[in-house]
């Protein structure tokens, strides 16, 4: 008999928040991928699906994936077991806690680790066991300016708004270039591009602050090429006219306070500067304040491109000011708060409290729980109390990441010990004394709670495991757990942890129960049936995910965390920073007379898939954008390769010629230049250039203490005939 073919596994791809739903086909071994497609019987999300799907068994399969632990020898790797590494690590993190103190140890881990809830809850329970304070994020370099203001305004840093598309006829969005990043950043939209164009089709009205031209800029019925990094300018502006033209309306759905300190700060702005400053035009202005505050139904959108500048967080309260003060908060149209399927900002601050450490050389506080990636290479190389002389990085790549990333490498040289837990050793584990094998998120079946919370709609979805993990790799959950125990330090901070851990392990040794040891289920299930709103068996028992409820408007105010119960309008640092911002000149630099800004690339997912050939059809690295006028005056030709060079240091890439955006400027996507290596041996490979080689780690938001990316200060030098073209990657050398 010929074996049967298995039924389709239905499941979201754990890419990025728009997770699309997926039919996943595999062959009668049940162990190789046929297909994946779009799951159209998925109610909330599949219309977004890409590439990054649909090649997703080929970063599972990544030629150089790790498949068991490998220790550091001299120059080379060897293979070694896990019980080989836990008594090495554990051994030597002992000794440098016992010596130096547990803030010795620091951590970082990347993007992946928000879509393995699992993993997150058990690296945590590791860091407590450590009791190490310094812990560093991929947050940090995007979206900590949300994470202050949400803090400032609502009580909460994962207390967020999501945009209620399919009723709003006035969009308003800036730093952001939609059809490539289908509306997803800390929300998750399902086929938001799409349903802006339909609304707009309709009648709404589409405008879009963007430096660069784009396809999202051709379809909007406005494009306004502002000043790089001057969102919060602008904002400012029309807030100003919304005030003193008296557009304003008070909210209905939730109170609020500081609308007199909001009043007294527009008062001391200037309109006309305000236009000078972020190069809009003054009746451009007026016009988008005053058909933002009149239109029936209305919001304004603040991304990546906002927070990546000194101004970030300024910017990103002033577009949440801009919905507040015209009753676009949790009212249909605006920005509403969907509650999910828990109350994610006090899980939250139940399972993460507030820390209160402070970095040991520049002072500076966490956000959400986390310092900034900006500071890390300071932290390992200055000598003195508190010096970092041991990392654990989880399923990250911050030197590819984060700002100055020839200085983080060469301290991650430094240390100690280092540990990589990943798929595939890329150029942030170049250093590394171990390397523990990750997962892909194809092996795991989990509930996330948190997405369910920054959903559009309450829905809610469990992914499935559609492929078998290789019989040598642990989830990354299990070593952390392991390793704690190994430590002999206590799981998440608390007494009697390890000792729950070990029995209940036993008792699922003893009668073949692996679900009776301790794992992460256990703690979904605790939290699905503490917030009360569904089920775990129906969300278990629904493959195309559940849509738990309608849609419903006004659960903000319930919601809010600040000692008052209402929204503050005007948030003292706030409205500091705001009033220094507005005393500060202008910057101008003749040395570097270009600003290097970001942009997106549809199948790039930030720094961890873009070594891998399938996901990138036509294109296989990034590009300088630069206007064609520009262009001609520097006499560049499409596709030659100039030497981008800035305080911090120099790339050479690729030129590609545009035309509509703003003069002045070079638009260079993230995520590039990182090597995968081949731990036996092989020559690494690699894609790209690494941009922010040029990125200062010291230029920042005040607040949200995220490098200004956009704002890059560069000068374009031609590479003389002749001269040898450079390594595709100018971190590191070889080990």
């Amino acid at each position: 008999m010929h074996p049967t073919k298995p039924s389709p596994v239905y499941t979201h791809c754990c890419y990025c928040l728009s997770l699309c739903g997926i039919e996943i086909s595999l062959d009668e071994s049940r162990e190789k991928i046929e297909s994946i497609k779009p799951d159209r019987s998925n109610p909330y999300s599949w219309a977004d699906f890409c590439r990054k799907g649909l090649t997703a068994g080929e970063v599972r399969n990544h030629p150089y994936r790790l498949t068991s632990p490998m220790r550091r020898v001299g120059d080379r790797y060897e293979p070694a077991t896990y019980a080989e590494a836990l008594e090495d690590i554990s051994r030597r993190l002992n000794k440098i806690i016992d010596k130096h103190g547990a803030d010795a140890v620091g951590s970082y881990h990347g993007n992946p680790m928000g879509f393995a809830f699992h993993n997150t809850i058990f690296f945590t329970g590791l860091l407590d066991a450590i009791g190490t304070r310094n812990r560093f994020w991929v947050g940090s370099v995007d979206q900590n300016a949300a994470h202050v203001v949400q803090k400032n305004m609502y009580g909460s840093d994962l207390l967020g708004l999501s945009g209620d598309i399919d009723e709003c006829d006035y969009f308003l969005l800036l730093g952001m270039d939609p059809s490539v990043s289908k509306f997803g950043w800390i929300e998750s939209v399902p086929n938001g591009w799409n349903r802006v164009l339909q609304r707009r089709d309709r009648g709404a009205t589409l405008v879009l602050v963007d430096p660069r031209r784009s396809d999202s800029a051709d379809r909007a019925d406005l494009h306004v090429p502002i000043e790089p990094g001057t969102d919060w300018a602008l904002l400012l502006a029309i807030v100003k006219v919304i005030l003193d033209e008296s557009l304003d309306v008070t909210p209905v759905a939730v109170a609020m306070t500081g609308m007199d300190t909001l009043r007294g700060l527009v008062a001391d702005a200037n309109l006309n500067e305000l236009a000078q400053r972020c190069g809009v035009p003054l009746e451009t202005i007026t016009y988008i304040a005053r058909d933002f505050a009149t239109a029936r139904t209305a919001m304004c959108v603040t991304h990546t491109g906002v927070a990546h500048n000194e101004g970030g967080t300024v910017g990103e309260w002033l577009g949440h000011v801009v919905n507040l003060i015209t009753n676009r908060i949790d009212t249909p149209g605006g920005k509403r708060f969907e509650r999910g399927i828990v109350d994610l900002a006090k899980a939250f601050e139940m399972m993460a409290p507030p820390s209160e450490h402070l970095t040991r050389l520049r002072g500076l506080p966490t956000i959400a729980g986390f310092h900034a990636l900006a500071e890390l290479a300071d932290e390992i190389r200055v000598p003195g109390q508190g010096q970092i002389r041991a990392m654990v990085i989880a399923s990250g790549n911050p030197v590819v990441s984060g700002p100055d990333s020839a200085a983080l490498d060469a301290a991650l040289s430094q240390l100690d010990l280092l540990v990589a837990v990943d798929i595939v050793q890329r150029e942030s584990h170049q250093h590394a004394d171990w390397l523990i094998p990750g997962t892909h998120w194809l092996e795991r079946g989990e509930l996330n709670p948190g997405f369910s919370g920054i959903a559009n709609s309450p829905f809610v979805q469990m992914s499935r495991q559609v492929l078998p993990k290789p019989d040598s790799v642990w989830e990354e959950w299990e070593f952390f757990l392991e390793l704690a125990l190994h430590l002999k330090r206590p799981l998440f901070g608390r007494r009697g942890v390890n000792t729950f851990a070990k029995l209940s392990r036993l008792l699922a040794q003893r009668t073949g129960r692996p679900q009776l040891g301790l794992n992460g289920e256990w703690i979904t299930r605790g939290m699905v049936a503490a917030g009360r709103r569904v089920r775990y068996r129906d969300i278990a028992g629904s493959p195309h995910g559940l849509q738990f409820g309608e849609k419903r408007y006004g659960d903000l105010a319930q919601a809010l965390m600040t000692p008052d119960g209402k929204v503050q309008a005007a948030p003292k640092v706030l409205v500091e920073e705001c009033r220094r911002l507005l005393s500060s000149k202008a910057d101008s630099n003749r040395t570097y007379p270009f600003t290097l800004i970001n942009r997106r690339i549809r199948e790039s997912m930030n720094s961890w898939i873009n070594d891998v050939p399938g996901v990138h059809v036509n294109e296989r690295r990034n590009y300088a954008e630069i206007d064609r006028a520009d262009a001609e005056a520097l006499g560049l030709t499409d596709g030659e390769v100039v030497r981008l060079v800035s305080d911090s240091g120099t790339v050479d890439i690729p030129v590609r010629i545009t035309t509509g955006g703003r003069r002045g400027m070079i638009a260079v996507a993230h995520g590039w230049g990182s090597r995968a290596f081949d731990p036996l041996g092989d020559a690494p490979t690699t894609y790209g250039t690494n941009r922010n080689l040029l990125v200062s780690s010291t230029s920042l938001d005040r607040l949200s203490q995220t490098p200004t990316f956009n704002t890059t200060h560069v000068r374009i030098e031609r590479i003389a005939h002749g001269e040898p073209a450079p390594p595709e990657s100018s971190i590191g050398a070889a080990r």
